[in-house]
């Protein structure tokens, strides 16, 4: 179950994060970051607006979204995860999309992983995951 701190969960949650090789900050190409989101960033490293736009985002058609980095299990994934712990560098400061997710009950990419390792008998499967749109868009 994910908690903010100092807030009680509105609905019981069948996931846990901290069991879970970070699928939602590796496979998605594109994490959408408003204005918002870049001044928490920049409160959160002390660094002014500007600094943060240029350090931690880039953009995709227009979109501003945040950079990505090499990971060794999905071989790209947000700027900000740790690559051995994978957990979230900057957790209390991260964007609205990554707050709000997966905003239901049950997280699907947890149920595909406890199934996988159920079905294989080993706890360690990490099944690999991509989205791939219809149109060719990522």
């Amino acid at each position: 179950m994910r908690n903010e701190p100092g807030l009680q969960p509105s609905k019981p949650s069948y996931y846990n994060c901290s069991k879970c090789p970070a699928y939602c900050c590796s496979i998605y190409e594109r994490v959408q970051v408003t204005r918002r989101d870049i001044k928490r960033l920049a409160n959160h490293f002390r660094v002014d607006i500007d600094t943060a736009v240029r350090r931690f985002t880039t953009t995709y058609d227009n979109e501003r979204i945040l950079r990505r980095k090499a990971d060794p299990i999905f071989g790209k994934a947000c700027k900000f995860l740790d690559p051995g712990t994978r957990q979230c560098t900057i957790y209390l400061a991260r964007p609205a999309v990554c707050r709000a997710f997966p905003d239901r009950a049950r997280c699907a990419y947890y149920d595909l992983l406890q199934f996988e390792r159920v079905q294989q008998g080993d706890d360690t499967v990490i099944p690999l995951v991509q989205i791939t749109f219809r149109n060719g868009d990522k």
